[in-house]
């Protein structure tokens, strides 16, 4: 039962690894119809199961952290091996996808076939600034009890792993002009890497005081999802997103436990 934490932790880099293997497959090509203009055609449904997988390896990272603690289990070698696994299923993964992303927006344009193949690479920061995120975690997670200094990067990953599901699904919302623009995938990326890195604090999924009232983040995203889901589908997770993000910085943490933490 001891190994049962790590065995977690495996299952979260295989199904980072397998959701890789999901994105590079999807067909990215080019198609004409009159021989001379071309258009670009990406497969979506590998793209989607690529985004299951990263929700598998989400799960996996949740149950080997309750596993760990349940169990009183703690090790180096287990904190060690939960941040590879991070980086690879909650960085290089979504990395990927924001990479197909990209390559789709610019083979969108006029003269794509002409377009430098540097210009998709700033996807890959994701995973840079994530692996940063989680080294500078191990080295201060003692003293992130009750909220994350940075965005933890696996709701970095989750929320680019609904990005395929925005399209592949259908939905009121039609985000598919800003997924498929070059320069509003610039700006997401921009924005991932420096919550990632950000001094502000983000909430945990548990309550930072007691009674109701700590809980009111919690509830106004669970709020969120639940009003949300029925009518936005998936467009309800970049909305829920959002609301973490707005709720993290202007959430204040009781004077009390300030002075603990100080």
């Amino acid at each position: 039962m001891k190994h049962l934490p790590n065995i977690c932790t495996l299952a979260n880099l295989f199904f980072g690894c397998t959701a890789i293997t999901f994105i590079l497959n999807a067909p990215a090509f080019l198609n004409t119809i009159t021989g001379e203009d071309y258009f670009p055609v990406m497969g979506m449904e590998q793209m989607y199961y690529g985004s299951v997988f990263i929700a598998l390896a989400a799960l996996m990272d949740v149950l080997d952290g309750f596993a760990a603690r349940s169990l009183k289990v703690h090790s180096l070698i287990g904190k060690d091996l939960d941040s590879l696994a991070d980086v690879v299923s909650f960085g290089v993964a979504p990395s990927m996808i924001l990479f197909k992303f990209l390559w789709f927006a610019y083979m969108s344009e006029p003269g794509a076939l002409d377009a430098p193949m540097l210009a998709t690479t700033p996807a890959f920061l994701v995973a840079c600034f994530g692996a940063l995120r989680l080294a500078t975690f191990n080295q201060t997670s003692g003293q992130q009890q009750n909220h994350f200094v940075g965005m933890p990067i696996p709701a970095v990953g989750l929320i680019v792993a609904s990005l395929p599901l925005l399209v592949w699904f259908p939905s009121p919302i039609d985000i598919k002009p800003f997924l498929y623009n070059k320069w509003s995938l610039y700006i997401l990326i921009a924005l991932l890497c420096f919550f990632m890195v950000s001094k502000i604090r983000f909430l945990k999924w548990k309550a930072s005081g007691k009674g109701i009232g700590a809980w009111w983040p919690q509830i106004l995203m669970l709020v969120v999802l639940a009003a949300g889901a029925p009518f936005l589908k998936f467009a309800v997770v970049p909305l829920v997103f959002i609301v973490y993000v707005l709720c993290s910085i202007v959430y204040r943490y009781p004077q009390a436990q300030e002075q603990v933490k100080a």
